[in-house]
Parts: structure tokens; C-alpha cells; sequence
């Protein structure tokens, strides 16, 4: 289940996406599957979050978007990431990881000055 007080911070959809299928295409409820799959049901994407930002995301030309079957032979729109993309997912864990260091300095911090 998934752990209320995890809510996806603002920006962070992004990130998950990008970062899921950087391992290979997949369809959306796939992504929604993985991502709660590997944080062990922490972190939950609901489907009214997820296509609107994969729709978004394959305007700007950091995805493509193939038609295909399932596993269980259902057709489904498969994403996977462009070269823009690959570019964009840099970014994103750059920015991900110059954030938790600040966040990181503000909750380590002996004392306010």
C-alpha cells in the first residue's frame, strides 16, 4: 500500500518516468507497475497523473510513442526515450540530486545562526 506521507513532491513525475523507461519501452500501466513495484508499493503514480505527463512529455520530444501488445495480447501505446529525453533525464537527476543535498545541509544543520 502505498505510504500517504510519500506524496510525489512537485517535479518529481518527471524524473520517475524518464528514470523507469530508461530501461526499455513500456506502456503506462507498466511504469505504474514498476515504480511501485521497486519502492516496494511506497510510491504510487495514478493513472490521472501519469498520461496527462506522458502525453506532455511526448509533445516535447522527450519520448516516442509506438503502438503494441501486452503481455496479456491488449493493445497499448509503448513509450521509450528519445535522444532529448536521454538529455532531459541528465538534467533531472542533476537537479534531483543538487536538491536533496540542500535539503540535506537544512535538516543536518546544528543550529540556526
Amino acid at each position: 500500500m502505498a505510504d500517504p506521507d510519500l506524496d510525489l513532491l512537485r517535479g518529481t513525475l518527471d524524473l520517475l518516468i524518464l528514470k523507469t523507461l530508461s530501461w526499455g519501452p513500456m506502456h503506462g500501466l507498466a511504469v505504474l507497475r514498476w515504480v511501485e513495484q521497486v519502492t516496494g508499493s511506497r510510491l504510487q503514480i495514478t493513472e490521472g497523473a501519469l498520461y496527462p505527463a506522458l502525453h506532455r512529455m511526448e509533445q516535447k520530444g522527450w519520448l516516442g510513442a509506438d503502438w503494441g501488445y501486452t503481455d496479456r495480447n491488449r493493445e497499448a501505446k509503448f513509450y521509450k526515450l528519445t535522444a532529448a529525453g536521454r538529455r532531459q533525464l541528465v538534467a533531472e537527476l542533476s537537479k534531483w540530486s543538487r536538491y536533496t543535498e540542500a535539503v540535506n545541509l537544512v535538516i543536518t544543520a546544528e543550529g540556526a545562526k
